[in-house]
């Protein structure tokens, strides 16, 4: 697999903190990158970093080779990132048609094209039967959808997913985890933070663990889980343990 994201020694201060602290790793297309981390650890900032809401202090990030290190969320979006958020914000009073053409908008500026873009990707997540619904009237698993499709309509190459089954019941979360493989089978390469452990060790190709803003470790599930640096961040001393 070729690489399509090189991320190297990424850094931000807000004051006296360090969200994140020389951060580096790789991912190669085709890929699902877990990113793991307790509250605090700078796995939000880092996707902040990655798609140009903040600009780091130092650091780079390479997306096929070109730097795109602090360019507007726009222009990253426009060469193929794209992202869901943990905090959930569709438009309320647009039905979902029309909450996903906005996306669609991004990569054209005809209406019937971006509404055919639009339904494809609803269809995709499979709510097309809520397709004139408000998105007001979803639930919050639906939202969850409702947020894919709005991202997969951009085309992205590559999809930052924050928190895809945050705040749903269980007997949601298999559904979002099949829709997340089959993004990923449709050849879109995938970042997702997720705290859910089981989620992350079944879905990723390699996991990167995050502590303080550190990277504490990178690499196939089996290996991270049994780090001795991320036994301590979530289960206290691993000596003591």
């Amino acid at each position: 697999m070729s690489e399509l994201l090189l991320v190297e020694g990424l850094t931000k201060h807000f004051g006296g903190v360090t969200a994140n602290d020389g951060i580096s790793f790789d991912v190669r297309e085709g890929e699902i990158i877990g990113i793991i981390g307790p509250n605090g650890a700078g796995k939000s900032t880092l996707f902040d970093l990655l798609t140009g809401f903040q600009t780091p202090d130092s650091g780079s990030v390479l997306l096929d080779g070109h730097d795109v290190t602090g360019l507007r969320p726009d222009r990253i979006a426009r060469m193929g990132v794209g992202r869901t958020f943990q905090k959930l914000k569709p438009f309320p009073d647009l039905t979902l048609v029309e909450n996903v053409m906005v996306g669609a908008l991004a990569h054209t500026s005809h209406v019937h094209e971006a509404r055919d873009k639009a339904l494809e990707a609803i269809a995709f997540v499979d709510l097309l039967e809520k397709r004139h619904s408000f998105a007001r009237e979803l639930s919050t698993g639906q939202r969850k959808r409702l947020e894919m499709a709005r991202a997969l309509a951009t085309d992205p190459r590559l999809l930052l997913m924050d928190e895809v089954t945050g705040g749903v019941d269980q007997k949601t979360i298999p559904g979002l985890i099949e829709l997340v493989l089959a993004l990923r089978d449709k050849g879109i390469t995938i970042l997702t933070i997720e705290h859910n452990m089981k989620v992350m060790m079944d879905v990723s190709s390699r996991i990167l663990a995050l502590q303080f803003g550190k990277r504490i470790a990178f690499g196939k599930p089996e290996k991270v889980r049994n780090d001795p640096h991320v036994v301590d961040a979530y289960l206290g001393r691993a000596d003591a343990a």
